[in-house]
Parts: structure tokens; C-alpha cells; sequence
């Protein structure tokens, strides 16, 4: 059976097992990165020497990364499903997925430390407007791209692009800070919010 490394809360382990729920994929999850299990052993290093989850290990096959480990279970277990064979359809799915891991995580990652982890490290004033501008500006992005594309990512079918941008977009909604009015935003979560797998891995109170 496929087995998770990862603590639930986190984003990044929430997007693989949004993707196993879409794919009805069995598996388990161990709680590394929680209690007595953690990141920085040996035992957890020697998966991932990062000391980062999650990481999947399917029947010995190890694999770190979570956008990564999102596309090899489309590939391996999907048939198809969320991740389109070798096209331009899934040149356009994976373009999602870079900028998300990218671009929007970069534009995101020092507020919502400063914000929701209260992180002391990330106080600065300065960096902080830095920080929710340039996240803003991202979410302007979304918001072009959703009005013209919907109603999910690259057209009419829901795929991977959707799982990764659909939890950051639920992490932009959670975080406190002011937000533009992005309506086409809103409503590509509403339709998410429809997924019994996101209402379950995304939209579930966690940021």
C-alpha cells in the first residue's frame, strides 16, 4: 500500500492526499513532522536528506516533492485522470503547477509566516507590504486567468493544476490580510468547495 510521510496540516502533504482522494487511491499516513516522529532523524533523513515533507513510499519506491509525487500517482494510478498523457493539454497542467511551486509560494511564503506562523523571524514591516503586494499582484494573476479560462484551470476539466492552486488559493482566503475583490477567484472556489476530497484535504479550516 502506498504510504504517506507527512503531517496533515501540512499544505504540502494536504495536496497528495487531495490527489489520492480524487484517484480513490488506498493508503495510509504516517505522522512524521508530529510527536516523537521527526523530520530531522536519521530514519527521516535518509528518505529525504531536506529533512522536508512529504515523501511517498510506494512499494520501496521513495519520492519526495509534492508536486512531483502528485504527478507520478496521475501517471502511475490515474488513468488519465488529473494529469492528460504527454500533450499540450498537459504541457498547460504542469504550467499551473510550476508557477504555483514558484512563483505564487515565493509571493506568499513571508506574509503568511509573519501573519498566521506569528513567526519572529518575519517581522519586518517593510517586507511584510513587500510580501502581501507581491502576493496580491499573484492573485490578480489568478483572477485575469480564471475570468477568460473556467472553470478550473485549463478549460473545462478538472486536473492536478487544480489540487495545487486550489489549496494555495484556500490559504490566500485564510490568511488575515486584506483582500481585492476577486470574483472569478471566488467562484472557481465555490466550484472546488463542491469536491468532497477538497472540502475533506482544502477547504477544512486549515491554512
Amino acid at each position: 500500500m502506498l504510504n504517506i510521510l507527512g503531517k496533515p496540516a501540512s499544505i504540502n502533504v494536504r495536496k497528495v492526499l487531495w490527489t489520492c482522494a480524487e484517484l480513490a487511491l488506498p493508503h495510509q499516513l504516517e505522522a512524521w513532522g508530529t510527536g516523537s516522529l521527526s523530520l530531522q532523524s536519521p530514519q527521516f533523513l535518509a528518505l529525504n536528506p531536506g529533512g522536508l515533507v512529504p515523501v511517498i513510499d510506494d512499494d520501496g519506491f521513495i519520492l519526495s516533492e509534492s508536486n512531483s509525487i502528485c504527478r507520478y500517482l496521475a501517471d502511475r494510478h490515474g488513468g488519465g485522470r488529473l494529469l492528460p498523457p504527454p500533450s499540450r493539454e498537459r504541457a498547460l497542467v504542469e504550467r499551473w503547477m510550476d508557477w504555483q511551486a514558484t512563483e505564487l509560494n515565493n509571493s506568499w511564503r513571508y506574509a503568511f509566516m509573519a501573519l498566521v506562523r506569528h513567526s519572529p523571524l518575519h517581522q519586518d514591516a517593510s517586507l511584510l507590504d513587500e510580501g502581501i503586494a507581491a502576493w496580491q499582484h499573484n492573485m490578480g494573476l489568478l483572477e485575469r486567468h480564471l475570468a477568460g479560462a473556467g472553470p478550473y484551470m485549463t478549460g473545462a476539466t478538472f486536473t492536478l493544476a487544480d489540487v495545487v492552486i486550489g489549496l494555495s488559493v484556500n490559504r490566500w482566503k485564510a490568511t488575515p490580510l486584506p483582500h481585492a475583490a476577486l470574483p472569478a477567484v471566488d467562484a472557481y472556489f465555490a466550484r472546488l468547495s463542491q469536491r468532497p476530497a477538497f472540502r475533506e484535504h482544502g477547504n477544512n479550516g486549515l491554512a
